[in-house]
């Protein structure tokens, strides 16, 4: 039930009607069930100066692909409303001549594209106007009896509008309505959404919440749990069992829908979910079509059912049929493509963005875990909504043309322009184990200033975390995952890749980077510091590798594996036996891996860097005073004396090797597999040729 969170003495703050905008369009946007994400908008109108000085009455509207739930007041757009109203007057407008007109009416060149919907907020004589998309209200409008329904709650003091496209024709027809019912209070738009007002924002706010609180409460009083959605067909997997099948299926389904672009997988597992999956009607109303016009670019028309039964079939039968079904969707989407594709028209990928599983819940996909997310949060308002539907009669939507042309709708599709263009490391998920010291924390930062996701695998789990946290802040979203592991333990490594998958869907590249290193000379060197050398960088590189492996075969999508040795892999170090012993098997396991990856698409290179003393762990140890001793210097000496003995007379830091770690992984070395890089300034005794 939405709750009144206006706050009187946060809005005598406000000193402009743009920023009380903005406020009442933050607390409508952040309840989910009242508003999806980056739908609905929201106005007010004022009397501004203009260029001229001149008193102007303005119309303040949401701007197209803003999210109500932290629109700023500077992504809002300003229009001269005497300019816009005398089009009531019109019979007709396209969007392209409407979008045109409005660009003239702007009162800043400079401010964002007006919402799509800006003439039903410009054409209602109202001052504060909301058009949202909560749950209970749709639930009525996509019910097959919703207009009789809604006369039992409100009796006469609705306007119901059949559906139609946004835009001109829609607003004059609101408009007109409104006009024609003295006693509205508000509108309600047939498979589509709720439009209110007032004289204040307070008002206008306090009305839409009281609205969608009488619908919900209606609805409630319909629902019997026990044979919503027809009851349940399906058992519930416990936890632990639905997780070990995520496990096996998670990279099957992330390689079948990335057949064109790679995409990042979110699984859901809430009861809200699992409830639908299991239920007996759950396949028939998945398909009939889209809770809300503003789901279908991020959800589309229909999402994927399978077919599984989860307590008959086993996770290998799954994995067939996701194979399966997943290319018979894709099959599916082409055709409806080019039975509605207008001229000009590029069809979207077609692997599905919502795949429902009985006995496991719902996954989604989408170029970045964001937008994964977004998919989710959509098909939840789905479920809230079918759920409401059937409660009030049977649920309905939009019929498969309608739908195409929303989904491929020019001024739909804007919205998506806006977002940033793709990367380098786009739609990748990186795993660096060391991620908390100087090479695997400015690995990440480069991996994710490129596009990826990132797992920062690594023993100390504190410092891995703060890495993480600082980059999730930075990119306001979640971009980076901390996991505790200690390499040289199989079933932490196991565990941190299972993780990564459970997380992002699957695994595109890994940089085997954890580290130690010891010193003595041969004579004095201990089983015991061999063993260490050999378990940590040795044993840990093996191991986190065939993990990796074994995703990258089940996703098919090829993959990169990126080996940090060191100088220490081509020259034999003095008093560092164990260490340049090992450094020297890890470059030889690269090979191996590379050899057999190579008809499977997985690339695997090394590179071997030199004294890296900034932000390494491994410098603050011991390491420093048993290597300056075995130059007979001062500890202190140790980084010049590095300097001093290359040929280019430089030192190397940990973004010197970021950036050959990442040309390694990049499309730039695509055609590179088994090879090394050195970045060690130039050691002779460590040249490659």
């Amino acid at each position: 039930m939405p709750i009144n969170t206006w706050n009187n003495d946060r809005a005598k703050t406000f000193t402009s009607t743009l920023e009380e905008l903005a406020y009442r369009s933050n607390l409508l946007g952040l309840d989910r069930t009242v508003c999806n994400w980056g739908g609905g908008n929201t106005s007010a109108k004022s009397v501004e100066k203009n260029f001229k000085g001149e008193n102007v009455e303005v119309l303040w509207v949401k701007g197209s692909g803003s999210d109500l739930a932290t629109i700023q007041p500077q992504q809002f757009t300003g229009l001269d409303l005497t300019s816009i109203l005398p089009l009531l007057e019109r019979e007709d407008m396209t969007d392209e001549e409407m979008v045109d007109y409005l660009g003239h009416c702007m009162i800043d060149t400079r401010h964002p594209r007006a919402s799509i919907e800006t003439l039903l907020h410009a054409f209602l004589p109202y001052k504060h106007v909301d058009h949202t998309h909560p749950d209970a209200i749709i639930s009525l409008c996509c019910a097959h009896n919703g207009q009789e329904i809604a006369k039992e709650i409100f009796g006469d003091k609705f306007v119901w509008v059949p559906y139609i496209r946004p835009g001109f024709k829609l607003s004059k027809m609101i408009a007109q309505a409104v006009k024609n019912n003295p006693n509205a209070e508000l509108v309600l738009m047939e498979k589509h959404g709720l439009v209110t007002w007032g004289d204040t924002a307070e008002e206008s706010y306090d009305k839409t919440i009281q609205i969608i609180a009488q619908a919900e409460r209606f609805i409630a009083n319909k629902i019997d749990e026990a044979t919503i959605f027809g009851g349940q067909k399906f058992e519930v997997f416990d936890e632990e069992q639905r997780t070990n099948i995520l496990h096996k299926i998670l990279p099957v389904i992330r390689g079948a829908v990335s057949d064109q672009k790679k995409m990042l997988l979110k699984v859901d597992t809430s009861q809200r979910v699992l409830q639908f999956v299991n239920s007996q009607h759950a396949e028939r109303l998945s398909q009939i079509g889209a809770a809300c016009p503003d789901h279908l670019v991020h959800t589309k028309r229909t999402p994927l059912f399978v077919e599984w039964h989860p307590q008959k079939d086993d996770v290998e039968t799954l994995k067939c049929m996701l194979k399966e079904s997943i290319n018979n969707y894709k099959e599916d989407y082409k055709d409806y493509f080019e039975r509605h594709k207008n001229d000009h028209d590029v069809m979207f990928e077609a692997a599905p963005r919502v795949i429902l599983i009985p006995g496991i819940g719902m996954i989604n996909s989408g170029k970045n875990m964001l937008m994964a997310d977004v998919s989710g949060q959509l098909y939840n308002r789905a479920i809230a909504v079918m759920r409401g539907a059937e409660a009030l009669g049977q649920f309905v939507s939009l019929n498969e043309e309608e739908s195409y042309q929303i989904e491929y709708w020019p001024l739909e599709l804007y919205k998506l322009s806006l977002a940033p263009k793709e990367a380098e490391f786009s739609r990748q998920i990186a795993f660096i184990t060391g991620g908390a010291g100087g090479i695997g924390s400015s690995t990440a930062r480069k991996f994710v200033a490129e596009g990826a996701h990132i797992v920062l695998a690594d023993i100390n789990l504190e410092g891995a975390q703060k890495v993480a946290d600082a980059l999730n802040k930075e990119y306001k979203a979640p971009v980076a995952l901390a996991v505790k592991m200690d390499v040289t333990k199989e079933e932490q490594v196991i565990e941190a890749i299972q993780q990564t998958i459970l997380s992002y869907g699957g695994l595109d590249i890994i940089v085997n980077n954890a580290g130690l290193a010891t010193s003595a000379p041969f004579s004095e060197t201990t089983l015991q510091e061999w063993n260490l050398n050999m378990d940590v960088l040795g044993t840990g590189y093996f191991l986190v590798a065939r993990e990796a492996f074994k995703c990258m075969r089940l996703q098919e999508l090829g993959g990169n594996m990126v080996f940090v040795g060191s100088k220490n892999s081509l020259y034999a170090g003095k008093n560092a036996a164990a260490y340049s012993a090992v450094k020297a098997l890890e470059i030889h396991l690269a090979k191996c891996i590379a050899t057999e990856g190579g008809e499977f698409g997985i690339r695997v290179n090394s590179v071997l860097p030199d004294a890296v003393l900034q932000g390494s762990a491994i410098w603050d140890s011991r390491w420093r005073e048993e290597r300056a001793a075995a130059y007979n210097i001062n500890p202190e000496e140790l980084e010049e004396h590095y300097r001093q003995r290359t040929t280019l007379l430089v030192n190397i830091f940990p973004d010197d090797i970021a950036d050959a770690i990442l040309f390694f992984a990049s499309s730039k070395s695509s055609k590179t597999t088994g090879c090394m890089l050195t970045v060690d300034g130039g050691v002779p005794a460590a040249f490659t040729r």
